[in-house]
């Protein structure tokens, strides 16, 4: 059976910053704190973590969403790749981001939950120098 998760805050930066940043290997290294090399074009591949996140951008629609065929190196090898649906709403303080993972081996679930929010929205908010919502909105 395979998982789905849903996580979000808000970042006290501009839907289009965001979106650079996600597919900059160079500010994507710097914001999460593990390596990144992204080829920010539909049908690019990227790494993240050193090699850790694996993947392909499969749709960019500038500023506003980015779909990643995605996996890491604990997914099984009979595995497919997960589903990464990265949504960028402008909201008065700044852009909401929320990840919508789906497609996820069956056990992983909860540990990329807390993955995301521990090595992607805290580490981003530092960055950005903003603060978190108080709670992440699971859907």
């Amino acid at each position: 059976m395979l998982e789905r998760l849903e996580v979000s805050t808000v970042l006290p930066i501009s839907r289009e910053e965001l979106y650079n940043g996600w597919l900059d290997s160079e500010e994507h290294s710097e914001f999460s704190g593990g390596t990144a090399e992204i080829d920010p074009t539909e049908g690019g591949r990227f790494t993240a973590w050193e090699g850790y996140i694996e993947g392909k951008n499969l749709i960019l629609e500038p500023y506003s969403r980015i779909v990643q065929a995605w996996r890491t190196s604990e997914f099984p090898e009979t595995s497919e790749d997960s589903r990464l649906e990265i949504l960028l709403d402008e909201t008065e303080e700044g852009t909401r981001i929320t990840l919508v993972h789906t497609e996820i081996p069956e056990g992983l679930g909860e540990r990329f939950e807390t993955g995301w929010v521990d090595h992607y929205f805290m580490p981003m908010a530092e960055y950005y120098e903003g603060d978190l919502d108080d709670d992440f909105d699971d859907y």
